[in-house]
């Protein structure tokens, strides 16, 4: 069926091919009546017929765009076609359905414009489906389709389920806090208090009193006993953030928690049991920190027990859309907007920048564009002036892929495994985890050559 307003059959004479169709379909005049109403648009909607003919469409579909936004307003205003927009809509029993939008002007015989026709499609199987795809990406909060990430994704459990302390290194931003919440959750200890301490935003005599506590008079101001973050973590899990970053007298006093699971607060002889579970992370590697002398070798290897490495974003680019699509996901419910997605050109520019930052510092890209943006779609111009800058071609040539995230995201990766082998198919598989003949179905599917 033909967008084109001249094409569209009047209601009135064209009810038969207007019920027959999927797409929901309804008229307004100009002031916002809605005149017909099809079979699909009752079915949809949960509203009847004889309901909605007469009422004003934004009282009858209470969509997310109706205030803000409303595309029959655009087209009828400007006499320009919208195609495709998505939008939620609310259903008779107050459900929030996904839908896709398309609109037209309608013009009497003398050409006047006289109302507007709206066809919107229900995306809800389409939007589970999604929702199931991504979710094969996702463990706990994490979201990550590099195979790296996908190997500590298949270990995490197990580690989870020890008592085993556990060192993450990697580089500012890219999420070690996430991972040690993940095997927070995912282990026996999950009900008890999950405890986070910056180990560098302190100094040190804070730091000590702020994870061991103190009794009255044990200095200046302390006028009260306190506890400590070992004992507000009893029965669950603390997270040491950057313990690089610990003098070597405050190592001494770790180093005896993991020892002999015992400490004592500041200004007191009296032991207390540490029954805590320990996670460290570091934004560099301790093993260098321990060659120049800054770090115990003792508290090193009692740390290193389990450790996990994460990679930088630069390592992992496959994961650039799928976090890019979550993020706007997320921004979306937090600040109520209906934004569909990033251009091409900004997917291109984010594709090809370095991140400093890592995940992060990508998070705090998408948030920034979306204070400025005001239409549907993220645009180059609402990125951060430094962003800007990067040039706006990816290296990967992965345009032709489409706006599909996971198709963008898989085409990524096995283009990195073909560039990393050399374009040698069986090596470049077994990096992915598939065998030979998965990776020449994936790569026809996806026009993939190399070089």
């Amino acid at each position: 069926m033909s967008r084109n307003s001249s094409e569209l059959p009047s209601p009135t004479h064209g009810d038969v091919i207007l019920n027959s169709i999927a797409d929901g379909v309804f008229t307004v005049d100009l002031d916002w009546n809605i005149t017909f109403f099809n079979s699909a648009a009752e079915r949809i909607t949960g509203i009847s017929r004889d309901q909605a003919i007469g009422q004003r469409c934004f009282d009858v579909f209470r969509a997310s765009i109706c205030e803000t936004a409303c595309a029959l307003r655009q087209t009828i205003d400007g006499d320009k076609e919208i195609i495709d927009l998505k939008a939620n809509i609310m259903n008779a029993a107050g459900e929030t359905i996904p839908i896709s939008i398309s609109t037209a002007v309608l013009r009497d015989e003398a050409g006047d414009v006289v109302g507007g026709v709206e066809t919107f499609r229900d995306l809800s199987a389409i939007e589970a489906l999604r929702k199931e795809i991504t979710k094969e990406y996702t463990f706990e909060d994490i979201i990550s389709k590099n195979r790296d990430i996908r190997r500590i994704f298949d270990v995490l459990p197990d580690i989870a389920q020890s008592e085993s302390t556990v060192l993450i290194e990697g580089p500012s931003g890219s999420g070690k806090e996430l991972f040690a919440r993940a095997i927070h959750n995912l282990s026996p200890r999950k009900d008890g208090p999950y405890v986070v301490v910056n180990c560098g935003a302190l100094p040190d005599t804070l730091l000590e009193s702020e994870l061991f506590g103190h009794v009255r008079g044990a200095f200046t101001d302390a006028r009260s006993d306190r506890d400590g973050r070992f004992a507000r973590a009893s029965g669950g899990t603390i997270f040491l953030d950057e313990i690089g970053d610990t003098s070597s007298a405050l190592q001494v006093r770790l180093l005896r928690v993991l020892q002999e699971r015992e400490y004592e607060r500041l200004g007191s002889s009296d032991t207390v049991k540490a029954d805590v579970r320990v996670i460290a992370a570091s934004n560099r590697k301790l093993s260098e920190l321990l060659a120049g002398g800054v770090f115990r070798e003792d508290l090193y290897f009692r740390l290193n027990v389990v450790k996990i490495v994460l990679p930088p974003l630069v390592n992992r680019r496959e994961d650039i859309p799928l976090l890019v699509e979550y993020f706007v996901r997320r921004f979306n419910l937090r600040q109520g907007k209906e934004i569909q997605g990033v251009s091409g050109e900004v997917m291109d520019v984010l594709m090809a920048y370095g991140y400093p930052g890592n995940v992060r510092e990508l998070e705090n890209i998408i948030e920034h564009a979306f204070v400025l943006c005001r239409g549907h779609e993220i645009e180059v111009g609402h990125l951060p002036g430094e962003i800007r800058l990067v040039p706006a071609e990816r290296p990967e040539k992965t345009r032709h892929f489409g706006e599909n995230p996971l198709q963008q995201a898989e085409a990524i990766a096995i283009l990195e495994a073909l560039r990393k082998h050399g374009g040698h198919r069986r090596l470049a598989a077994a990096e992915l985890g598939i065998d030979k003949t998965t990776l020449w179905r994936k790569m026809k599917k996806l026009e993939i050559t190399y070089p």
